[in-house]
């Protein structure tokens, strides 16, 4: 059985990859070994394509959790989708690219082994233009 993040985690993934869907992008969900990457999407044309990362939470918070790589994976075109699953209503998307991950992500020590966080603070929601689309009802 899957655990109760796993579950959480694959939520945001589908959920991102049926929003880009919906603005016109072509996506594609990685396999479990492609490291860093959930997605991969492209316009229409194939000119231009990125990998995405998605980090969901069951409530809405103020930080996610980041992998100890935050800071190396680094890339015009990789993108970090951060989502707030809220219940029955529609999620909340925080677009980021991955620099701005690298710079602001935070790693704290602790007991247990290092801790590395992006906080909320700051960014729009909803701003899908890094895809060149824009959001649309």
């Amino acid at each position: 059985m899957a655990a109760q993040g796993q579950m959480t985690g694959m939520q945001g993934v589908y959920l991102v990859a049926a929003e880009l869907t919906r603005l016109g992008l072509i996506v594609s969900v990685t396999s479990r070994n492609a490291r860093g990457a959930d997605l991969f999407a492209t316009d229409q044309s194939y000119k231009k394509t990125w990998s995405i990362q998605v980090k969901t939470s069951r409530k809405p918070v103020t930080y996610w959790p980041l992998g100890q790589h935050y800071k190396s994976e680094i890339s015009k075109t990789h993108i970090y989708i951060f989502v707030n699953l809220r219940g029955k209503e529609k999620p909340d998307y925080y677009i980021v690219s991955s620099q701005t991950v690298a710079k602001k992500g935070r790693t704290f020590e602790r007991p247990k082994g290092p801790w590395h966080i992006f906080k909320r603070e700051g960014l729009k929601l909803d701003d899908w233009s890094v895809f060149g689309v824009t959001q649309s009802n």
